[in-house]
């Protein structure tokens, strides 16, 4: 079954049900089982909203594993091991290839000024890490303040073959086309935006919002694939609500775990500090839209 999968289509950027320090396994897992029974195609897992870059390793070694154990076979999963070291991130790359994660993604290096070849050996390194998993880059320039432009990406796949695409989150979204042109596997990384980017040449979508609203995601993807398209711009009109309840207060993290922890019914925790968390009039704020855009 599993070769039958494809990288492309939906893929939520699912948060990271966590508490006082711990991983709450069961609600990964719940989370995991409530997107796939709306048919997405994969997940992006410990990306931004999921706080991969501030898990430690320990944190992101089960994450890593729980991944592998609900995903194998059913859908791809796609597991960040960006991190503020490079020992870090490798120990995350070989966490996925241990676990049975599909692919790994990673940011570049950051906090400390980078260019491009330190972004390049860092990549080597977890790269070589992974023993030879598929490798997407996350270009987000927003918060790492490195931008991956085609230029940059030609010269990291000659020193890192395994680099097979990226979730594209930077605001320059015309360069869709040139990484499609080089045969690059481009996730759009703004949900708001999901059948322009299709049109433009991405893959699918990898953000926070189809974590929350799958079904909207996978009908749009199926729509666009059938050539329908009056269908996925009816669809594409609904989903800048889902992105601004997801981005509502500046909490994403949270946002999408309280709207998750009462749709699957399993608490999925707050937000890693030092990320920004909800108190109690924004949280039910938050519910009360998520229930007027049959979210739960």
């Amino acid at each position: 079954m599993v070769n039958n999968l494809k990288f492309e289509g939906v893929f939520p950027a699912n948060p990271t049900p966590y508490n006082d320090g711990k991983i709450l396994e069961n609600a990964l897992r719940g989370i995991f089982q409530d997107n796939i029974s709306h048919g997405v195609n994969g997940f992006w897992v410990a990306g931004s909203t999921g706080e991969g870059p501030i898990l430690n390793d320990s944190q992101r070694e089960i994450v890593a594993r729980i991944t592998g154990e609900s995903c194998k076979g059913k859908v791809l999963s796609i597991m960040h091991v960006g991190a503020i070291s490079t020992e870090s991130a490798v120990k995350g790359a070989k966490a996925a290839f241990d676990s049975g994660c599909d692919a790994i993604c990673c940011v570049p290096p950051f906090f400390f000024p980078t260019d491009t070849n330190l972004v390049i050996d860092h990549y080597k390194r977890v790269s070589d890490a992974s023993n030879g998993l598929p490798f997407f880059v996350y270009n987000l320039p927003q918060l790492t303040h490195f931008e991956t432009t085609p230029q940059i990406m030609e010269e990291i796949v000659r020193y890192v073959p395994n680099v097979v695409g990226l979730k594209h989150s930077s605001p320059s979204f015309q360069d869709i086309v040139a990484f499609k042109d080089m045969g690059m596997k481009c996730f759009n990384g703004n949900g708001a935006l999901a059948l322009p980017a299709l049109a433009l040449g991405a893959i699918g979508t990898v953000d926070a919002p189809p974590s929350i609203a799958p079904w909207l995601y996978v009908q749009l993807h199926n729509y666009w694939k059938k050539d329908d398209i009056e269908s996925a711009k009816k669809i594409q009109s609904q989903l800048p609500e889902i992105v601004s309840l997801t981005r509502m207060f500046g909490t994403p993290s949270d946002n999408t775990k309280i709207i998750l922890s009462e749709r699957i019914g399993i608490d999925c925790g707050v937000s890693i500090p030092p990320k920004k968390m909800l108190n109690e009039n924004e949280r039910k704020i938050v519910l009360e839209k998520a229930n007027e855009l049959n979210l739960i």
